[in-house]
């Protein structure tokens, strides 16, 4: 990529860099933010192959397939590899036509691709038969000397699970619980969730301690919110009292001419006329 954005202008070059490094910081965790950066850097540079295919995974990644597969094809008319088959096979089911990865399962393109390519076509391929409904020959496509190998390698946990997966969804609970079982050996990453799976099938259940620990916090919020009222009416009870004192001194202040009598209430003058009797 570095070679390939050398061949732009200084100032160009270090503008589309910094867009496609967003790219890639964002595209896991904010993947609609990843795209905004990559529509930006593919204004700037359309015609540079590592940018339209920055743009295609940023727009995979936002379930966008139709322009995914649109850019991954501009990539590899220009770079003429083939790394990007897979996904662009993918992008073929993402957009209900699993007969066409299929089809695309069965190019010479497969064969150019290195082992985790290889794999991951094989992953695209029992996709699109569960895509339609095929789960046994799902099952089938994934049976491959990589899954029976024993050594661990970047792709063994997702095709374990993907194995593991398709036989549950056949019926075949115990054969899934096993390959479950095998993909929590070689997921040392923790990137699948096998544990849940294995846990699920074996009628555990979790407690979430930390939705009882936040209901905690909700009551004890309230209970504060509740007191705090509570203090704000006594507050306020006492300033209109205090008020109303300072108004009854104001008004009866008689060196003051700014201040007339305050009116007296009944109560008051039935007082005033007893002292008077007496």
């Amino acid at each position: 990529m570095r070679q390939e954005l050398l061949s732009l202008p200084k100032g160009l070059a270090e503008e589309v860099s910094k867009n496609l490094v967003m790219v890639a910081r964002l595209i896991d965790d904010e993947p609609e933010q990843a795209y905004a950066y990559s529509r930006i850097a593919l204004r700037l540079a359309s015609r540079v192959a590592a940018v339209r295919e920055a743009a295609g995974f940023a727009a995979y990644a936002t379930q966008k397939y139709s322009e995914a597969l649109a850019e991954f094809r501009a990539a590899k008319r220009m770079t003429g590899s083939v790394e990007l088959w897979p996904v662009m096979a993918d992008c073929e089911r993402g957009l209900g036509r699993p007969e066409r990865a299929l089809a695309m399962a069965g190019e010479p393109e497969v064969q150019k691709l290195d082992k985790a390519g290889q794999v991951e076509m094989r992953l695209v391929a029992a996709g699109a038969r569960r895509d339609q409904g095929q789960l046994e020959a799902a099952i089938v496509t994934l049976q491959s000397p990589e899954l029976a190998s024993s050594s661990v390698q970047p792709w063994t946990a997702r095709l374990r699970y993907a194995y593991a997966d398709a036989l549950l969804a056949a019926g075949r609970e115990d054969e899934a619980r096993e390959w479950f079982g095998k993909t929590l050996e070689a997921d040392k990453d923790g990137s699948t969730d096998a544990s849940d799976r294995l846990a699920e099938l074996d009628g555990v259940e979790f407690v979430d301690a930390s939705v009882d620990l936040s209901d905690l916090a909700d009551d004890e919020d309230d209970d504060q919110d509740d007191n705090e009222d509570e203090d704000d009416n006594e507050d306020a009870a006492e300033i209109a009292a205090a008020e109303r004192a300072s108004d009854v001194a104001e008004y009866y202040d008689e060196d003051d001419e700014e201040y007339e009598p305050l009116e007296q209430s009944a109560a008051d003058a039935d007082a005033d006329v007893e002292d008077d009797k007496a």
